[in-house]
């Protein structure tokens, strides 16, 4: 019991774990979805108009948010700067004019492609305890695994001579004993082997040994 309580306790740690980088990943992305990029020139304009609500400027860029932005619109936007001579100069002949920052392959690897594989990365790892653990994912990840490990016993001496009593399960059983025999003659009259026999009992009463002289009255592994 408390080897499943501590399972069940790691399981709930991993999946609080995976909707956090879930959330965070998706903060990112809507981080960069809502965010518009104008030119320099309709930035002064919104400016002018007293539509941009607040600002952050740095060397190159400024971002900042719009005031009352409409229903479905991004809210936030980026421009380039520009310097403000030769933006005033631009302005005397009403062009849109913006700047243009040189595209860095390294910047697009940490800002995309990066958080991307962290994200599958952490996935993978967090469903592949979840299948050791038999915790939640196991199902999906593990279909078709099989932690039962097969003892294999090649010659079975126990036969239904060794068995005392039960002699109405050891009728039953005898069936299963001409099917593993003569499967084909089975087959041949419509029979069909069934996947598995289930021995209900408390224990020591003797369902080892029942299925032991089955595999041994039958010559085949146990």
């Amino acid at each position: 019991m408390a080897k499943f309580n501590r399972q069940t306790r790691f399981n709930v740690w991993y999946a609080f774990i995976a909707i956090l980088g879930i959330f965070f990943i998706r903060d990112v992305l809507v981080s960069v979805w809502e965010v518009e990029q104008i030119p320099y020139s309709e930035f002064q304009e919104l400016l002018i108009e007293g539509r941009i609500e607040k600002l952050q400027v740095s060397e190159n860029q400024i971002q900042g948010s719009f005031k009352s932005p409409s229903p479905g619109a991004p809210s936030r936007f980026v421009t380039v700067r520009i310097s403000p001579e030769f933006a005033k100069e631009l302005s005397q002949y009403g062009v849109e004019y913006r700047g243009i920052v040189e595209s860095s392959i390294l910047r697009d690897v940490l800002s995309w492609i990066v958080p991307t594989l962290l994200f599958f990365g952490i996935w993978m790892i967090l469903m592949r305890r979840f299948a050791e653990q038999g915790g939640i994912g196991g199902g999906l990840v593990s279909v078709g695994k099989s932690k039962a490990k097969i003892y294999l016993e090649e010659e079975t001496k126990v036969t239904f001579n060794d068995v005392a009593g039960l002699d109405e399960v050891r009728e039953e059983l005898e069936e299963i004993v001409g099917f593993l025999k003569e499967p084909e003659r089975f087959g041949r009259l419509g029979g069909r082997l069934p996947k598995g026999i289930l021995l209900v009992g408390p224990p020591g009463t003797g369902k080892t040994l029942l299925a032991k002289a089955v595999a041994g009255e039958a010559k085949v592994p146990f």
